[in-house]
């Protein structure tokens, strides 16, 4: 049996990944930018929830590498840690720490400790509602009553005026259910969100924003004649289309001044078959 191979993004590719999914654009179109199929780049915003992780940086209270060189040569010049936390101006305790965290005398190594330090700092971080048991079931109970997690946040305030520690924005809702590392709310709660999405979008980041989804050179209804307007001259026609359950279609046609209706069953939803059933 085949296997095809993992396919693997630079970090470059992942920004540019995030930026477009930002932008509004959809997975189908962001795969065909990197000439991949819309799987793959779902395997990469999901885990995540579609919500763009915060760019991650060193401390500047942490050993940089050139400390950690420095402490690798004191030890192998036999100095004490005293000593080296001296030469750096680090407290004793933070040298002692970082010498048996990684290894010890005898195989601590500069380069190595530096990237285990970086490894370390990438754990998730606890969220408001992983610290209040409460506040996290009062919550989960109210999306199980199909409340919006903006309406949960207006009734947190409501209920608990003043008391910040009872009460949670809607994005630490929402990233509490799709950012499942998180280990708050679980993923079964999903279903009762009115979007029913699989990975969070931004509301404000819709692709009709950028022209996307819209006919091109498209003549609004506001642009209709006065007389068609008011239904006074007979002859204008109005059309549109109704969708029934297992792909079923009918296209309707009302005379705008005298109601006469005329409905006529198509095949398909695509242009070419709706237009060729009115024309008949």
């Amino acid at each position: 049996m085949a296997y095809s191979a993992r396919i693997k993004y630079t970090t470059q590719q992942k920004e540019e990944m995030w930026d477009r999914w930002q932008r509004g654009e959809s997975l189908s179109a962001i795969g065909r930018a990197f000439d991949r199929p819309s799987s793959s780049i779902f395997g990469q915003l999901s885990p995540t929830g579609g919500i763009r992780p915060p760019p991650r940086k060193r401390s500047r209270l942490g050993l940089s590498l050139s400390e950690r060189e420095e402490i690798s040569r004191g030890i192998v010049n036999q100095l004490s840690r005293r000593t080296i936390a001296t030469q750096l101006g680090r407290s004793p305790s933070t040298i002692s720490r970082e010498i048996k965290r990684d290894g010890g005398c005898t195989d601590y190594r500069a380069t190595q400790a530096d990237q285990a330090a970086w490894d370390r700092s990438h754990r998730a971080k606890p969220c408001k509602l992983a610290g209040n048991r409460l506040l996290s079931r009062a919550v989960a109970a109210k999306l199980q009553l199909e409340w919006s997690p903006e309406q949960i946040a207006g009734w947190l305030k409501k209920a608990h005026p003043g008391d910040e520690c009872n009460q949670v924005s809607h994005e630490t809702i929402y990233r509490s259910l799709f950012v499942q590392a998180r280990g708050v709310l679980k993923k079964e709660l999903i279903q009762y969100l009115r979007s029913k999405r699989a990975i969070r979008r931004s509301r404000h980041s819709s692709p009709k924003e950028h022209g996307l989804g819209q006919i091109a050179n498209m003549a609004t209804i506001r642009e209709r004649p006065a007389s068609v307007e008011d239904r006074a001259v007979p002859g204008h026609w109005e059309g549109d289309l109704i969708a029934g359950s297992k792909n079923s279609y009918i296209a309707t046609l009302v005379e705008r001044h005298t109601r006469y209706v005329m409905l006529a069953k198509v095949k398909n939803k695509d242009t070419e078959s709706v237009v060729s059933a009115l024309i008949k």
